[in-house]
């Protein structure tokens, strides 16, 4: 099924409210590159993408994460297809005195077989 499963079929409760004005918003955020210092990442995740729009002064102050997710596949986006990846038990680490050195976990593979 795929994507095709998140059409809206007929069902109970209240049918979607956004209209393409509010699709283009969530958009126009999700290209925004969002600004460490206000948003608090370097890389959108679904909640933080609405937690910026329901802040914004124009921005959608009910917009749910799965409304956000839709209108980013309705528009051909493939959600953390492109996000950064790092290898599992290596973290980059910043000594006192500023030098930055890898540390491995020796138990990684270990770990992975749970």
């Amino acid at each position: 099924m795929g994507i095709l499963a998140l059409d809206d079929l007929p069902r109970l409760g209240p049918h979607r409210t956004y209209g393409p004005a509010e699709r283009t918003r969530i958009l126009q955020e999700a290209h925004r590159t969002p600004d460490r210092k206000e948003d608090a990442t370097a890389t959108w995740s679904l909640t933080l993408l609405q937690r910026a729009l329901r802040q914004a002064s124009d921005g959608l102050p009910k917009v749910s994460t799965f409304t956000i997710l839709h209108t980013l596949h309705e528009a051909g986006y493939s959600w953390q297809k492109d996000r950064t990846w790092c290898h599992t038990g290596r973290t980059l680490k910043k000594g006192k005195d500023g030098t930055v050195y890898q540390k491995e976990d020796p138990s990684t593979q270990e770990k992975k077989r749970r």
